[in-house]
């Protein structure tokens, strides 16, 4: 008992044992209707705004909602009634009860006769839980355990979320913990009748687990009520809002989504003008290359650019151009120095990729037309897609879609895109390649050509072919680790 007291130091309110288990809510996104669905993508009409600034820096965090209520107090139901009344994109919602820790053999033969305390704060993992409400509120991609309640572990494949600009966090321990306190900006506590859970309680137990009503009853007065009066009511008092009858008070939610607009609105951010116009007139940085203009690329260029030139003519120059530039980017990869032999039986010493994989990343739509070129020279490569689209009313770029393999945080990445003018849609595409624990990503920025001019960042290597003349017009920067590294298109 002694060891256990200690474990809970870092709670608010005291607490003892005994609570039955509790049905599973996912964690999920929620974003805009779709515009487009079918089996492989899904676009939305809303997107994401930039969360950083022109120098690339985190500007704006994502805005934190607690939820806190006893068991079948209609938490959940009040989240989603949020998440609709507030008709914004890239909400997520997340719940504890995918934090549940691991149960060990001995835990299991107790949850399986309904012994095993999942309402005690003994159950959660705090430490995963703020680590990973941390990481979200500074709008970087979090990997969310799903909890399997059959085996009481978690699955093998986790939840990706990349990034958020409202989150919605609830639970009946939502409240419980003084770091996870710190990084609300709204507390709510569903307030619902006693007697209305017990009757939720019954209805869900008895028809989707099929126990009898005498059992349930026996749990809830033994277990559920006396941890509810003891440490889940004591938290009411830390609410900034308390909403009773839970979902259907439509009056409490409608104030509560009028303060989150207003918070939102004061967030918002002009990045692209800002980008256009910062940090004029500085020398271009060692990390830009441009493809060396021979007499076959200027010729080739000349044929692109001539209005005369047949469709034709100009796709078949342009996927030319497109090669030399992924040709040369591979040539920015790290490699080492590898022994084989030829047929002949003599040592040849020549390089070998120095790296786990090569992953190609393109700005739709115009990077899609750079896979091929891709695909032809890199065997088998993993391709993943961003979509960036400007905002017709702001000017701001938006996040809509993005679909990025396993694992690319391992890997040598080649971000393509085929026009930039400010460089805001590849300032963004960078930023969500950054957003994850990435320190392993490596980048190579290929450009076909290059209008007003703009900038690289960070470690990534940019590389274009194109008229360089606007090159010395603007620059931006990217932050990485805390510190911002600025560089140049």
């Amino acid at each position: 008992e002694h060891k256990r007291k200690g474990s809970l130091d870092r709670l608010l309110t005291s607490v003892s044992s005994g609570l039955s288990p509790r049905k599973r809510t996912t964690s999920q996104c929620k974003s805009e209707p779709p515009l487009l669905r079918t089996s492989k993508r899904t676009i939305y009409t809303a997107g994401r705004p930039p969360w950083y600034n022109e120098h690339g820096t985190q500007s704006k965090e994502a805005f934190v909602i607690g939820l806190c209520g006893g068991s079948a107090s209609g938490k959940t139901t009040v989240a989603r009634k949020i998440i609709e009344a507030l008709d914004v994109p890239w909400v997520v919602l997340l719940s504890m009860d995918s934090f549940y820790k691991v149960l060990t053999h001995e835990q299991q033969v107790t949850a399986a006769s309904n012994d095993y305390n999942f309402d005690h704060p003994d159950a959660f993992d705090f430490g995963l839980l703020a680590h990973t409400l941390r990481k979200l509120k500074l709008g970087k991609s979090v990997k969310i355990p799903v909890y399997d309640f059959t085996t009481h572990g978690r699955q093998k494949d986790w939840k990706t979320v990349y990034g958020a600009s409202v989150i919605i966090f609830e639970g009946i321990m939502a409240f419980a913990d003084k770091e996870l306190l710190q990084l609300l900006d709204m507390k709510i506590f569903v307030e619902t009748d006693s007697d209305i859970r017990l009757v939720r309680r019954l209805q869900r137990d008895i028809t989707e687990r099929g126990r009898d009503i005498d059992g349930v009853i026996k749990q809830y007065n033994k277990f559920v009520k006396p941890a509810f009066e003891q440490y889940i009511e004591p938290t009411m008092r830390l609410a900034d809002i308390v909403v009773p009858r839970g979902g259907g008070n439509m009056v409490a939610i409608d104030l509560i989504v009028q303060h989150v607009h207003s918070q939102l609105e004061e967030r918002e951010l002009s990045v692209r003008a800002a980008l256009a116009s910062a940090h004029q007139a500085q020398p271009l940085p060692q990390t830009l290359s441009v493809l060396e203009s021979t007499p076959q690329v200027r010729g080739m260029h000349t044929i692109i650019r001539n209005k005369e030139t047949s469709r034709d003519e100009f796709i078949f120059y342009s996927k030319r151009l497109m090669r030399l530039l992924i040709e040369r980017a591979l040539s920015f990869l790290p490699s080492e120095s590898h022994i084989v032999q030829t047929p002949q039986g003599e040592d040849y010493e020549g390089r070998t990729f120095h790296g786990k994989r090569i992953t190609g990343v393109s700005i739709l739509r115009a990077g899609e037309t750079m896979e091929p070129a891709l695909r032809a020279v890199c065997k088998d490569v993993r391709i993943g897609k961003i979509l960036i689209q400007t905002n017709q009313d702001t000017g701001e770029p938006e996040l809509h879609y993005l679909r990025l393999p396993k694992d690319i945080g391992e890997d040598h990445v080649i971000l393509m895109d085929c026009t930039v003018s400010t460089g805001a849609a590849a300032m963004m595409a960078v930023r969500v390649l950054l957003v994850g624990d990435s320190d392993g990503l490596h980048r190579v920025l290929m450009d076909c050509t290059v209008s007003t001019g703009a900038a690289a960042m960070m470690a990534v290597r940019v590389l274009l072919v194109g008229d360089s003349d606007g090159l010395h017009r603007v620059y931006w920067g990217c932050w990485h680790d805390g510190h911002t590294y600025e560089s140049y298109w």
